[in-house]
């Protein structure tokens, strides 16, 4: 169990965020960020290196104060009630905050006392933590002998010795094994689960498609500085981008020619050939109709050309696929200027 021996977790604690600004310099970090995040949902922030993810994690945990706009976490000001915030959330920054040199059971114990947990509870909260985490066995070698995913492991359920209002994770996955990944969204489904609401940073589209309700992201649109330029469940962002893909593998490169020039005489949109993979993909623009008849016309083609073909796919956007439309279109417009 997550729960602490008593909770203080209120209700219908989110994120609030209007006309956020931050400036470093003659560097503007935030240009006027809105962002709500439902109770007890996650939202998957992304966006390119220097967007202002971090700087927007940092003002929302009040280790940066904002330079215009406001925001308001578990239903406090991040500025006027700071205190109160930092009471009601716990943030897991891209690197491992614990101590190497004692055991996972002392950083658990430490953090515990930290937050005023006393007596027997310090070490019963310690033990909970450490079989939820599967670090029993570990708990009590010092901390530098554990691999990356034990430190990260370690360092998330420190952050749940008080189960938090509002989790943030800043790139929480970073050099972890699949194996390790797979097994701390276990553990954020389940925090969710209890109630709590997170906003999750990441490089891995996959994680953010597989965790988040919801997805904002954060781009330069005039080259100025971080905004959200869009913002969906990612079932919508997938859909938004107007387009399907039919991806075909064939059994031999020689015939990565015949392919490709199989589906362009389709017109239903552009060609990319990939030619390790041995892979062609059709990207369908939005005029060419429904992907069925692209799909039918297509074995038309290939047919027609004798391509011998191993694998045909025709699939939605991935997130991926999405998210570089959305970053790489404000750089073309920059472009043409």
């Amino acid at each position: 169990m997550l729960e602490p021996p008593t909770s203080s977790r209120p209700a219908g604690a989110g994120i609030e965020v209007r006309g956020l600004r931050k400036r470093f310099g003659t560097t503007t970090a935030l240009d006027g960020v809105d962002l709500t995040v439902a109770p007890g949902t996650v939202c998957g922030l992304l966006g390119p290196n220097g967007a202002g993810k971090t700087t927007l994690i940092r003002i929302l945990a009040t280790l940066s104060p904002p330079d215009g706009g406001h925001a308001r976490v578990a239903g406090h000001d991040v500025v006027a009630s700071a205190a109160q915030v930092r009471g009601r959330i716990a943030l897991t920054g891209q690197y491992a905050s614990v101590d190497e040199l004692i055991s996972g059971r002392e950083n658990l114990e430490m953090f515990a006392r930290l937050h005023r947990i006393r007596g027997a509870a310090v070490r019963r909260r310690a033990e909970e933590l450490l079989e939820r985490f599967g670090l029993q066995e570990a708990g009590r070698r010092p901390v530098r002998t554990y691999s990356g995913g034990m430190r990260r492991r370690l360092d998330l359920a420190a952050g749940l010795v008080v189960p938090p209002s509002v989790f943030f994770l800043d790139e929480p996955t970073t050099g972890l094994d699949p194996q390790s990944r797979y097994g701390l969204w276990d553990s954020v489904r389940e925090l969710v689960r209890a109630g709590t609401t997170v906003l999750l940073t990441t490089q891995y589209l996959d994680e953010a498609d597989h965790l988040a309700d919801r997805i904002a992201v954060l781009g330069a649109p005039e080259g100025t500085g971080g905004r959200v330029i869009a913002e969906g469940t990612p079932s919508a962002l997938k859909s938004s981008l107007g387009r399907e893909y039919l991806d075909l593998t064939v059994r031999h490169h020689a015939g990565l020619t015949a392919a490709a020039e199989a589906l362009a005489r389709t017109g239903a949109g552009t060609v990319e050939v990939r030619a390790e993979l041995r892979r062609v993909t059709l990207a369908t623009g939005p005029a060419s109709g429904p992907g069925t008849q692209v799909l039918a016309d297509a074995l038309h083609e290939l047919r027609s050309a004798d391509v011998q073909v191993e694998d045909l796919t025709l699939r939605r956007p991935t997130l991926d696929e999405v998210f570089i439309s959305l970053t790489a279109a404000p750089a073309r417009a920059r472009e043409a200027a």
